[in-house]
């Protein structure tokens, strides 16, 4: 019996279960690595602008803190619920031991269609969720950050509600922030830059030239458009995007810093071309060397799986393919080579990281110093994930996700269980 479930959960579940298996680590410990260590439930009452008052549901679950504070983004959706939220604290934890940061993992969330709310009541709404929030985060306990439907703004109001509870500025309280406000240059490109960047790697290692390469990316949120934008200068044609409201494709590749310029004006890419739309259930298996799923979870199913025709499959979500898919996957290892979500997109989690240690010691560097020390954790973490799947002659992401979960076991049997 468990207050979790879901697809979403069910899938971190299956994850875990064929690297336990792996791992050969013994029934009576799987429980004690697996399952949360505290989830939170809350009611966010707001006044409605019209005078009413209305309550959304929050949430926030912290994996685990055997290494250190929880980290984890926020995320304002309708699809939001407990398990969804468990599922990505869980991975979040598999992705900070695998690139080595002293983090355990943690989401939070509410449920909420932000296309039915105010900016006015979006504060209210951000403001009474830190609010109800505070007993269970800190600086050293659990640190919040950006995630789908949550932006800088949003995480300046957190910093601003949990500071003037404490009756000073705690800046290292979130992540995300604006730089004004204790944000570190480079932390909203971070996530999508990291994936262009392991993407041009792989492209190198594959001995595929990117100014001859092309990419697909389905989401055109932060993630996909820093990524969009990281690749095309690195000399890959971008073919088609896609995001909550349609797809663009054109074989002679978009522009993307006008695709950016237009979605930022007005919500989405919906209106930036009627002769370039596209059908969205296509994107995904349009003929690409590099395609980036970063949208939502599940997307990528096993009849997808068998149709993808990219050569790089770069996971810029978080959970984008289903358990089924990543049997057909390792199937077709040879034609198509996977960046696993808790690698590829971990660049948001390194930066926010750096930011964190900038606020804690009040030092900031400049934007080249967070860009070279992100790459250089992500060519780490590569490195060692496929040094282990040649080793173990194991899928890539069986072998980024065994190095997390023993990173995590191995602290927790250190450390032993209290009292």
């Amino acid at each position: 019996m468990t207050v979790y479930s879901g697809p979403v959960f069910d899938m971190a579940v299956n994850q875990f279960g064929v690297i336990a298996n792996h791992l050969e680590i013994p029934m009576d410990e799987r429980g004690r690595i697996l399952m949360p260590k505290r989830a939170i439930t809350v009611s966010c009452p707001i006044h409605r602008d019209d005078g009413t008052v209305a309550v959304f549901e929050g949430y926030r679950v912290q994996h685990h803190l055997t290494l250190g504070p929880t980290k984890g983004g926020t995320r304002f959706a309708p699809s939001v619920d407990i398990g969804e939220v468990a599922a990505l604290a869980i991975w979040m934890s598999w992705k900070c031991a695998l690139v080595g940061l002293p983090y355990g993992g943690a989401k939070g969330g509410v449920n909420v269609d932000l296309s039915t709310i105010s900016k006015r009541e979006l504060e209210a709404l951000s403001r009474r969720y830190m609010q109800e929030m505070i007993p269970f985060v800190g600086p050293h306990t659990d640190v919040m950050a950006p995630d789908m439907g949550t932006n800088e703004q949003v995480m300046a109001w957190f910093m601003d509600t949990y500071s003037m509870y404490q009756g000073q500025t705690v800046t290292e309280i979130v992540t995300g922030k604006p730089v004004a406000s204790g944000g570190t240059l480079g932390r909203r490109e971070a996530t999508g830059r990291g994936v262009a960047y392991l993407a041009k790697r792989v492209l190198k290692e594959l001995s595929i030239n990117p100014g001859t390469a092309t990419a697909v990316i389905q989401g055109f949120g932060n993630v996909g458009s820093y990524a969009a934008l990281e690749l095309q200068q690195y000399g890959l044609k971008i073919i088609a995007v896609s995001d909550h409201t349609g797809a663009l494709h054109d074989p002679a590749g978009l522009d993307i810093p006008a695709l950016m310029r237009h979605a930022s004006a007005h919500g989405s890419i919906a209106g930036f071309s009627n002769q370039l739309t596209f059908d969205p259930g296509a994107i995904l298996t349009l003929p690409c060397d590099v395609l980036v799923p970063a949208a939502m979870e599940r997307v990528i199913d096993a009849k997808v799986a068998e149709n993808l025709k990219c050569r790089v499959l770069a996971e810029g979500a978080n959970g984008p393919t289903t358990p089924e898919a990543d049997l057909v996957l390792e199937k077709r290892q040879d034609e198509v080579f996977l960046i696993p979500d808790i690698l590829c997109n971990s660049g948001g989690v390194v930066v926010s990281y750096f930011e964190w240690v900038q606020d804690l010691q009040q030092l900031f560097w400049e934007e080249e110093e967070v860009t070279r020390r992100e790459y250089a954790i992500l060519d780490r973490a590569f490195d060692t994930m496929l040094a282990r799947a040649k080793a173990d002659k194991i899928p890539h992401r069986t072998a980024a996700m065994a190095i997390g979960v023993e990173k995590v076991r191995a602290a927790k049997n250190t450390r032993g269980l209290f009292p």
